[in-house]
């Protein structure tokens, strides 16, 4: 069988070749490389289809997340909380703002931000929670919700999960999502970009003013505030519009992919939990092994471009050496981190391909001692 790669882009341009080519030579066309009607387009129909009035594109979710913080005025000496087994882009913009990341163990099974544990780890420091919605599914926000109230602002980092649903709505569930648009995620630019989708119209504008230095929309040469340069690329949106038109069907074929190998492999090893109310929309399709290299190594000599999304727990990173968290502290994450592998998982993927795949991961784990 030919090379399965993680995740399929050149199949996805392929399908919709047309459109994305007409879509970019508009904008070569008209010139409209910054701002613009393609870019108020795309944020119109991406809050739409998040359920939300206002949508902020940003260049990256790196810069999204970084942005919400700014705008929630969160600084030196407050404190966020959010989970190890994530990106570090999450933590990292925690600690641009200056304030105090602040770890909080996963639940089994799901591995996503445990209610429980973060109910105890909450301070009157603690200005904001951003739960990780991992791999595409989202966390118990009803939960979330109710411990933090109306004193700890929630961010939801839907960075892997456009289109996740937790009974029946579209994530963010809350008032506050960030999202990104790198090209490997389920909604990829031909780049990076981001968004911010929200509730509150004074809220957006404020993210929007901050992502290009502080100006009101029209205004050139006047700041009303210290902001920095975030926009969403005009080309990127107009990808992504186009791009935002087949999502819904894309994701079905993602989840209809994790049938088959929920299906095949059942019973042989670790498959993901999807939670009562929850629909994941499988950015990823993560097993766990207890010899994740050994796994990797197969795999890799079958011509199956597996991966693993995120070996290193946050809080043992070098980068977070200061912190003084050692093996041990937040054991969940890690036993997860040390065994999780990404398996391929994409639209146009075959059940043949599906089957392939599993096959050689049974035969590994079935010849192991």
């Amino acid at each position: 069988m030919d090379k399965i790669p993680l995740v399929d882009l050149q199949a996805q341009y392929r399908s919709i070749k047309k459109e994305i080519d007409a879509a970019i030579q508009h904008i070569l066309d008209t010139n409209q490389f910054i701002g613009g009607a393609p870019l108020a387009d795309f944020e119109r129909n991406f809050a739409k289809f998040c359920g939300k009035p206002y949508a902020v594109g940003t260049s990256s979710g790196t810069s999204a997340l970084y942005t919400v913080l700014k705008a929630l005025d969160i600084r030196e000496g407050d404190e966020v909380i959010t989970v190890p087994n994530t990106f570090i882009a999450t933590s990292e913009v925690v600690n641009e703002c200056g304030a105090a990341v602040k770890f909080v163990d996963v639940e089994e099974g799901s591995f996503l931000m445990d209610p429980e544990l973060l109910k105890k780890a909450i301070t009157p420091k603690t200005k904001a929670v951003i739960p990780v919605h991992l791999y595409g599914q989202s966390c118990d926000m009803k939960a979330i919700s109710e411990i933090c109230g109306d004193k700890v602002a929630i961010i939801e980092d839907a960075c892997q999960a456009h289109g996740a649903k937790q009974h029946g709505k579209r994530v963010p569930v809350t008032d506050i999502g960030c999202f990104s648009f790198y090209p490997g995620k389920n909604l990829g630019a031909y780049g990076d970009a981001g968004a911010i989708v929200c509730e509150d119209e004074a809220f957006a504008l404020t993210c929007a003013q901050f992502i290009d230095h502080g100006r009101k929309k029209g205004e050139k040469y006047v700041h009303h505030a210290l902001g920095s340069n975030y926009r969403m690329d005009t080309l990127q949106a107009a990808i992504l519009d186009v791009k935002l038109r087949h999502l819904d069907s894309w994701t079905q074929a993602r989840r209809k992919v994790a049938s088959w190998y929920n299906e095949l492999l059942d019973g042989k090893v670790i498959t993901p939990v999807e939670k009562k109310g929850n629909e994941h929309v499988y950015h990823l399709y993560v097993i766990q092994s207890r010899d994740r290299h050994g796994l990797l190594e197969h795999l890799h000599k079958q011509g199956i471009m597996a991966g693993a999304h995120y070996p290193v727990a946050l809080h043992l990173q070098p980068s977070y050496a200061y912190l003084g968290l050692k093996k041990g502290s937040f054991p969940i994450s890690e036993q997860f981190c040390e065994s999780c592998v990404s398996l391929p998982v994409y639209p146009e993927m075959t059940k043949e391909q599906v089957a392939f795949v599993a096959e050689q991961v049974m035969a590994f784990e079935s010849a192991r001692p």
